[in-house]
């Protein structure tokens, strides 16, 4: 068993484990009402975008989300949530920096012995979600589940739908498929890109992502016979008839979004095996990226 596999397995635990503890970790994440915006690069930039999306919408307060390399210096928060598996990578290092004395910043890590844990002002660490893997699976999805469970928003189901996301089979032809687009709406369009990126960084996987609505106008172009179109979450009204009538493959997420992104891991690393491609060694990638100086 690969690292990549050992660790996407082992997430019902860690959502277990982070929603329990959500409640110690309240004062150092954002208080309704705050200005904030939510920072990450990579995989921790697509998560970044769904709980910001999950977070405005539940009432709780303006929610942007940016990858660190593009904050924007002219706004004004009340806090910056950076999601940092490594807690070393120079982008969210230089960001935290920069806003030292000004805005109050929060970082949600894997690992407490590395930089971040003096750059931010307030910590959440995940310690028991941290990887070995360059590919990122339970750290980004246990940091999104403090986040949800801290808005209130995490279901119970949520953790029995990623058990059922880890022994359900994968629908019969997927593996096979020369090319993958998957689809959110909202908060999951975060998680669609990150289904995306994990397809391209495990299986060197041609794959896209966009808004479920956004599809129509374009993209359903390269959609035919051999292709596979994934909705993460409920599917605007027509789109999967559309979808098979191009006669490409339409899988329904049926389970709760976050549990969907699971078995895109999975996916991710069966199209790996397929293609001889070892997932705990991508082309051209390290676990973190520290730029030099």
């Amino acid at each position: 068993m690969t690292h990549v596999e050992d660790e996407l397995t082992s997430q019902p635990e860690c959502w277990t484990r982070a929603a329990a503890q959500a409640g110690r970790c309240a004062e150092a994440l954002p208080a309704p009402g705050e200005r904030v915006a939510i920072v990450g690069c990579g995989t921790s930039y697509f998560m970044a975008q769904a709980a910001a999306a999950l977070r405005e919408g539940a009432g709780q307060g303006e929610t942007d989300a940016f990858a660190a390399s593009e904050f924007p210096h002219g706004r004004a928060y009340d806090r910056v949530v950076a999601l940092t598996r490594s807690g070393t990578t120079t982008e969210v290092l230089d960001l935290l920096g920069r806003l030292k004395g000004r805005t109050r910043t929060t970082a949600i890590t894997a690992d407490p012995h590395t930089p971040v844990m003096t750059a931010a002002d307030d910590l959440a660490v995940l310690d028991f979600a941290d990887e070995r893997s360059v590919v990122q699976t339970r750290f980004a999805t246990t940091a999104l589940t403090l986040l949800r469970a801290h808005l209130g928003l995490h279901p119970h189901t949520a953790v029995t739908d990623a058990r059922t996301a880890l022994t359900e089979p994968l629908p019969e032809g997927l593996v096979e498929c020369a090319q993958f687009t998957f689809l959110g709406r909202g908060w999951t369009v975060g998680l669609a890109h990150e289904a995306g990126l994990k397809m391209r960084e495990a299986a060197l996987a041609w794959a896209e992502s966009y808004p479920a609505m956004e599809y129509r106008h374009g993209p359903i172009s390269v959609t035919t016979s051999g292709t596979a179109t994934w909705m993460l979450g409920a599917a605007p009204e027509g789109l999967a008839g559309q979808v098979r009538s191009t006669g490409g493959m339409w899988i329904e997420g049926r389970l709760d979004p976050l549990a969907e992104l699971v078995r895109a891991q999975r996916l991710a690393v069966a199209v790996a095996a397929s293609r001889g491609l070892d997932p705990d060694t991508p082309r051209h990638l390290t676990r973190s990226v520290i730029l030099a100086p």
